[in-house]
């Protein structure tokens, strides 16, 4: 549950960010604050409407060629993937408050979804990451303990003794704090 959780909060800020840079750069877009519920459509889409698209698609194509060149192949999924960008826009328009007038209002934003995706998942690895830290300390406070420690290694796996840089980044990496926002929130509290 918690990488669900993670994962659509994650693409769910980046959804938001890429609907406000719709409606800013392209004209005949309009989002304004619809980017909040439409990033929770756009985001359900993602995760489970686009998957089952894009696998229907694949299957159709996989049936209709059978030899392709690299390069062919390459265009044929750019294709489908766009094709599938422009049905989730279609669905965010229709199932949400934001508003596309015009040719180009259909055929734009669906490409700068594809790009912006294909950014998300350049950074998707560092965003979850840092999202269930988020998650994993919000669930502690809530719980009234501290989030789970990272295991500690054995003295068995240890050749050596500690240095004391050691310690502070293994306790760092176990809380994200430096010994002196460890030291400031002790004497805080």
């Amino acid at each position: 549950m918690k990488n669900g959780i993670v994962r659509f909060a994650a693409l769910y800020v980046f959804n938001v960010a890429v609907l406000l840079l719709i409606g800013l750069l392209l004209p005949g877009v309009s989002v304004g604050f619809n980017a909040l519920w439409a990033s929770v459509i756009l985001t359900l889409a993602a995760l489970f409407v686009k998957p089952l698209i894009a696998g229907a698609f694949r299957k159709s194509a996989a049936k209709s060629a059978a030899e392709r060149t690299k390069t062919g192949e390459k265009i044929v999924q750019y294709v489908l993937v766009y094709l599938v960008e422009l049905i989730v826009w279609v669905l965010t328009v229709w199932l949400s408050g934001v508003r596309a007038s015009g040719f180009w209002a259909f055929v734009l934003p669906p490409l700068a979804l594809l790009f912006g995706w294909m950014i998300y998942d350049q950074i998707d690895d560092r965003m979850r990451a840092k999202a269930g830290e988020i998650y994993d300390s919000v669930q502690a406070r809530v719980k009234g303990g501290r989030a789970k420690p990272a295991p500690a290694t054995t003295t068995a796996t240890r050749a050596a003794p500690e240095s004391p840089e050691t310690t502070a980044a293994r306790d760092e990496l176990a809380d994200g704090l430096t010994p002196e926002q460890r030291r400031m929130l002790d004497e805080l509290g």
